[in-house]
């Protein structure tokens, strides 16, 4: 027997052995140790402030490593050409997935009730701001005072919420230490100060009578709002979860639909607890802004709807399903109420108004908890990496990579 023969016979021999035992202790137990699986472990230091084991400053530890050598033989002098390497990745972008996509292929958000929550009354600020800009436009003065009071207590239990989402007070802070024009969060952490600042001087200045100065800061602070209204939704969709992905076109245009229609009640049923008269003009106004956003959300949202195709399915079936049909369901019932006009009274126009927010709550809840599922559908996100996620994409054009 040669000795190719032997070393075959022994490692059928090993793999043999191994079966065998695998066979009788039966499956491999992976739970883990400690935490959760692909989650981290709790730890905490032995002694406090204890230094780390074998650990030198300056990375002296790591020395003896080739990566931290002057040269090593990983990458050669001669680089690829650019053209051949934007032909690899535009291939890689168009190619089709593999058969079995073995997962999982991201970690789903772990975003929990405070974040849809946040953006809830969020978006009730800057609608609320609208407002205070509109009523100011149109003269009434009473209502726009009341609108900006309605935008600074609805922007209020904010920043608690971000805080009780970020763990710890201090993280919010060490948020605003830099200022990053192309990362949604970084800005919406300084327009929430901002427009917080805003709205704050505009209310001090309806308490100290200075018409004009309140008149500026709450331009100023609606003009933040647009902002604040819609980054949550450009929040989402710029994260690699396909269904916040490939919604990118419409988180923002309905996140700012339910934004106005939210800050429209809120300020049309504090104006009627103040004592604002059944057909006083700002409060028919504020009625129909707020039936107009409805519909608008409704029909953003259908429009998503299809153009999902697949992905799609996130919406129609596990838990943010159940919160869509039921912000659909309340926004159908509160314009079905208001359709019923001056004929059913003021209270159908209340509880419409009442189950326009709540839909607005509902939708903000449905598309945390559905991206939550989509980052769960590995095939989808393979395929969004492919931008293949809900269309076939043409064949793969060589000639238009050099323009690209």
């Amino acid at each position: 027997m040669s000795d190719q023969d032997a070393a075959r016979a022994d490692a059928a021999r090993a793999d043999e052995r191994e079966r065998g035992e695998s066979a009788r202790s039966g499956p491999r137990d992976m739970t883990a140790a400690t935490g959760v699986p692909g989650g981290p472990a709790s730890w905490r230091r032995a002694v406090p402030a204890a230094a780390v084991g074998l650990h030198q400053r300056a990375w002296r530890d790591a020395r003896w490593s080739s990566i931290f050598r002057g040269r090593t033989d990983y990458a050669t002098d001669e680089a690829p050409p650019a053209e051949q390497v934007a032909r690899a990745n535009l291939r890689a972008r168009r190619g089709e997935p593999p058969e079995v996509v073995q997962g999982p292929m991201m970690k789903a958000p772990v975003w929990t009730w405070e974040v849809p929550l946040y953006f809830w009354f969020g978006g009730m600020a800057a609608g609320a701001s609208f407002v205070a800009l509109a009523c100011d436009l149109a003269g009434d003065d009473r209502s726009a005072r009341v609108a900006r009071k309605v935008a600074l207590g609805a922007l209020a239990p904010s920043p608690p919420l971000l805080v009780m989402d970020l763990g710890r007070p201090e993280r919010f802070y060490r948020m605003l230490r830099i200022f990053k024009p192309r990362s949604p969060m970084s800005m919406g952490s300084w327009c929430l100060t901002l427009f917080g600042g805003l709205a704050s001087c505009a209310v001090g200045a309806d308490v100290l009578g200075r018409r004009r100065t309140a008149t500026a800061l709450g331009a100023g602070t609606a003009v933040v709002g647009g902002y604040l209204g819609s980054y949550t939704g450009v929040l989402l969709a710029s994260t690699a979860v396909p269904v916040w992905a490939r919604s990118r076109l419409s988180l923002g245009p309905i996140f700012v639909s339910t934004a106005t229609l939210t800050g429209a009640a809120a300020t049309r049923l504090v104006l009627v607890a103040t004592g604002m008269p059944e057909g006083h003009p700002t409060r028919e106004a504020l009625g129909r802004v707020e039936s107009g956003a409805m519909a608008a959300e409704l029909i953003l949202s259908e429009l998503n709807h299809h153009h999902l195709g697949r992905l799609a399915s996130v919406l129609e079936e596990g838990v943010g399903a159940h919160w869509f049909s039921g912000a659909k369901w309340l926004a159908r019932g509160g314009l079905a109420l208001r359709l019923l006009g001056p004929r059913g009274g003021t209270l159908p126009h209340h509880v419409a108004s009442v189950a326009f927010m709540g839909s607005a709550l509902c939708f903000r809840f449905a598309w945390v908890l559905s991206g939550r599922s989509s980052a769960h559908d590995d095939e989808a996100v393979a395929r969004m990496a492919r931008a293949r996620a809900t269309r076939d994409e043409a064949p793969l054009d060589m000639d238009v990579v050099h323009h690209r």
